[in-house]
């Protein structure tokens, strides 16, 4: 299996696709400006006591407070909020995290009214992103995860992944960090740092420090809050950090600044694979280039066709994600209706395992698949269902099929479902019905130009349209493209782009950046 991920930024939001042999399995937009990430650590204050839920809610400049758990402030609470005392204590000089005083952990059975006060301050960090009416989802427990190992400031003790099965290994990698750690942190080590040398960790283990300690100084230095003191790496970094592995062949970035920052990185983990990070400079959009646009549309949306006419149909509500299987109008298995069943079965539990990746759905998911008589046929789904999520990364469980044909999964939810919105609304109407004459479209199109040429004075631009729209201007021996570049200049440039709707239009300059050309009745 061959992995490639194609990184598509653009002036407001930027989009990670990851392909496994040229199929779409993960992808992830967010607005380039997006903030509560997972990860983040805030210095924040107590905005609110619940002795009912013991908990208490915490101002991090989110709309909505976020919620703080008494069970997930940490063994090593009071530890922190000692230490953040002396650090603001002394605003000129940073008390040294070497000589901080490690107390005795937090009681389990305690309560919040005994360890918080309103208006107390606290770092906190981001576990769960904003999600529907909740607001974040916060730990007293601070982590920085890197690609080899996660630091624990505070932390007691060294834990290596229990994916690493060799004895032997387990207690290298102990004997490693527990030479390299700084005082008062503990470690866990992760899968992938097995077989690695002392210096990589090492190296590892400075940049991680580094960051707890730049952390602290600006909790130090800015006493505004809530604070942001650490930020996550950018989500293109996060995703690699995670998903990285030697099956990469390339990763194809569109932007010349982001395309940097990852070659950086690679550079960092993976010297030897620095080569296979490429910048895609190519006129048509990068999504359409590496096939990715036309999978997004095909895969989102309530209605999931897939192998011989057979589909899914994925509702979301408030509780649950519900999926039901249908066979369609697939020709019938001559072994009759019970491997008819199965094999529509196993196929969908191929496509699900897909879809759940895809669109990161998280919490309860209830499959209704189709009846099955033979037990050794539901054995057999639940196998294959198992066998498909174990490149899910999230942690999930799966139960075998009920006596009613339901299997349940659960699934990690630590961010909101992608959800991707298929349908298209007609740009000319905007949803009334009724257009202008399309034939006239290609007249719209030139008196924008015109407009944009003579009035405006842009001379080089490129005009985004339908493929459809695209193959109309650029047919024939002298063909319309040819006439605009005659009468207009040669500066214009007509890409098909398959994310726009038949009469939607875009122009952008050399430089990439939209050039908002519409008029007030096509914005009504």
């Amino acid at each position: 299996m061959t992995s490639e991920v194609v990184i598509d930024v653009r002036d407001k939001e930027i989009s990670i696709a990851l392909l496994e042999d040229k199929k779409l399995v993960e992808y992830q937009n967010e607005p380039r400006q997006a903030s509560f990430s997972v990860g983040n650590i805030y210095a924040a204050k107590v905005k609110k006591l619940m002795p009912g839920l013991n908990a208490c809610f915490v101002d991090v400049g989110y709309e909505r407070d976020a919620f703080l758990h008494y069970l997930d402030l940490g063994s090593q609470f009071n530890s922190y909020t000692k230490y953040l005392k002396q650090v603001g204590s002394d605003r000129k000089r940073l008390y040294p995290f070497s000589k901080a005083q490690k107390l005795p952990d937090l009681k389990k059975d305690g309560s919040v009214q005994q360890v918080l006060t309103v208006g107390q301050e606290v770092l906190v960090q981001i576990i769960k992103e904003p999600i529907s009416t909740k607001g974040p989802r916060l730990t007293g427990e601070l982590s920085f995860a890197g690609r080899f190992i996660v630091l624990i400031p505070f932390g007691d003790k060294v834990s290596v992944s229990s994916k690493i099965k060799s004895g032997e290994e387990r207690a290298r990698l102990k004997q490693l960090i527990y030479s390299i750690k700084p005082k008062n942190c503990g470690v866990i080590v992760r899968t992938v740092a097995e077989g690695k040398r002392v210096a990589e960790l090492d190296t590892e283990m400075n940049v991680l420090t580094k960051r707890w300690e730049d952390a602290i100084l600006k909790t130090q230095k800015q006493q505004k809050r809530p604070q942001l003191v650490f930020e996550e790496t950018g989500r293109a970094i996060a995703m690699l950090r995670d998903l990285f592995n030697p099956s990469f062949e390339n990763i194809y970035v569109n932007n010349e600044e982001a395309y940097n920052e990852v070659k950086h990185y690679l550079t960092l983990i993976a010297p030897e694979k620095a080569d296979i990070v490429k910048h895609y400079t190519g006129k048509v959009p990068i999504f359409d280039n590496f096939n990715v646009t036309k999978q997004i549309k095909s895969s989102f949306g309530k209605t999931i066709n897939y192998k011989h006419g057979a589909y899914l149909i994925i509702e979301h509500t408030e509780a649950l994600h519900v999926v039901d299987v249908n066979s369609g109008n697939r020709t019938r298995s001559e072994n009759g209706q019970e491997a008819n069943a199965l094999d529509v079965n196993l196929g969908a539990a191929d496509e699900l395992a897909r879809q759940l990746r895809l669109r990161d759905m998280g919490g309860i998911i209830v499959v209704d698949f189709i009846d099955m008589n033979l037990a050794e046929d539901r054995q057999m789904l639940y196998e294959r269902m198992c066998k498909n999520m174990q490149k899910d990364r999230a942690r999930h469980n799966i139960l075998p099929l009920s006596k009613f044909g339901l299997m349940q999964i659960t699934r990690q939810r630590v961010r909101p479902a992608m959800d991707v919105n298929v349908e298209e609304t007609c740009p000319t109407c905007n949803g009334t019905g009724k257009i202008r004459s399309s034939i006239l479209f290609t007249d719209q199109l030139e008196r924008k130009i015109d407009s944009l040429v003579n009035k405006i004075g842009i001379t080089k631009f490129y005009l985004h349209i339908h493929p459809y729209v695209a193959a109309y201007i650029n047919k024939g021996f002298i063909s319309l493209r040819r006439k605009w570049q005659l009468k207009y200049g040669f500066g214009v440039h007509i890409i098909p782009s398959q994310k726009l709707a038949f009469l939607q239009y875009e122009f952008y300059d050399m430089k990439g950046e939209f050039i908002d050309m519409k008029e007030e009745i096509e914005t009504k």
